[in-house]
Order: C-alpha cells, then sequence, then structure tokens
C-alpha cells in the first residue's frame, strides 16, 4: 500500500484510518455540475485497481452511508471516503482517485509528493473556480461569466459521444427574441 491514502483527515472520532488499507472508495460529486458528472463518466471508464462508487454529495443515499459528514460541504469541495472511515478532501481527494485508477497511479504517486501536491491543488482551485462561475451564472447575481449553466430547459443537451448540443426552444408564444 503506498502513503497516498494517508492523506485522509483524522478527525475526533478516527480509528487510526490512515493506517488502515483501503479496499473501496466512495466519491461524492455534484450531480448538477456539468463538469462533475463529466469527470463521474470518465472514472467508471477507467480499470480500477481499488473499486469506485459514485454518489451524488448531499443525496439521500450519502447521507444515510454517511451520516457523520457535513454534507453541505460535500457539495462544495470534492470528497472520497475510504471503506474505514478515511475522509479525503479537495487535491488529496483527487489524488487517491487517481491511486485507485491502474493507468493514473503513477501520476497519483507524483502528486503525493510537496511539489505535485502543489500543482494538484491548483487543478481543484481551478475546477471549482470554474463550478463557482458555472454556478454563479446560473443563479444571475452577476458574478458569473454571463452565461449560466448549460440547462435542459434552455434547450441544451449532453451527450459524451458528441459533446453539447442547443436545440432551440419553440417559439409558441409568438414573443420569440431576435437577434
Amino acid at each position: 500500500m503506498s502513503a497516498v491514502p494517508a492523506l485522509a483527515d483524522r478527525g475526533p472520532s478516527d480509528r487510526g484510518a490512515a493506517r488502515v488499507p483501503v479496499r473501496g472508495l466512495t466519491v461524492l460529486y455534484d450531480a448538477e455540475c456539468s463538469l462533475c458528472a463529466f469527470v463521474r463518466d470518465w472514472l467508471v471508464r477507467q480499470r480500477q485497481l481499488v473499486p469506485l462508487e459514485l454518489v451524488p454529495a448531499g443525496s439521500e443515499q450519502a447521507r444515510r452511508r454517511f451520516p457523520g459528514l457535513d454534507h453541505g460541504t460535500t457539495l462544495e469541495e470534492v470528497t472520497v471516503v475510504g471503506d474505514a472511515g478515511q475522509v479525503f478532501r479537495g487535491a488529496a481527494a483527487w489524488i487517491v482517485v487517481l491511486w485507485a485508477l491502474r493507468e493514473h497511479r503513477p501520476l497519483a504517486h507524483r502528486l503525493s509528493t510537496p511539489a505535485g501536491a502543489r500543482l494538484a491543488r491548483g487543478a481543484v482551485l481551478a475546477a471549482a473556480k470554474w463550478r463557482g462561475r458555472q454556478w454563479n451564472g446560473a443563479r444571475g447575481d452577476g458574478t458569473g461569466w454571463g452565461g449560466g449553466a448549460y440547462r435542459r430547459g434552455d434547450g441544451w443537451s449532453y451527450d459524451r459521444h458528441v459533446g453539447w448540443t442547443y436545440d432551440a426552444p419553440g417559439c409558441d408564444s409568438g414573443s420569440c427574441p431576435t437577434g
């Protein structure tokens, strides 16, 4: 077993989880985030050395399985839970997920070094910034990039083989915007 799972948070109820072998991981992801859904789809196609279970963050299933977690935080920051109670957040969560994948375990080892950890933190911060802009634009609070998130109700749909496509909603009311 590598040192990567030792990145787990140690809380008051820690049972020495950092020293326990990891035999399975649950990835809590934001099901409403297109980037998160894309990564989820990518993860299920990867060969796994450690089985990954993907569960929507904040869902009833997540709350039932992990009653001690702050589920609001799991929607804000990627969270991975090991089968022995280990909790990984942020960059450590991404690293341990890569560690679980056959083709990406060497990358996880490189990212678990001090220099690699800075790179992993940068990637997680970039993803968080993108997500923040997506949600801020969708809320219309003026702090996002202005385009909002792609939503099915707006005519957007996503297919993993062709990407995002747009089918303009009908103009049955006769009051469609022009231009």
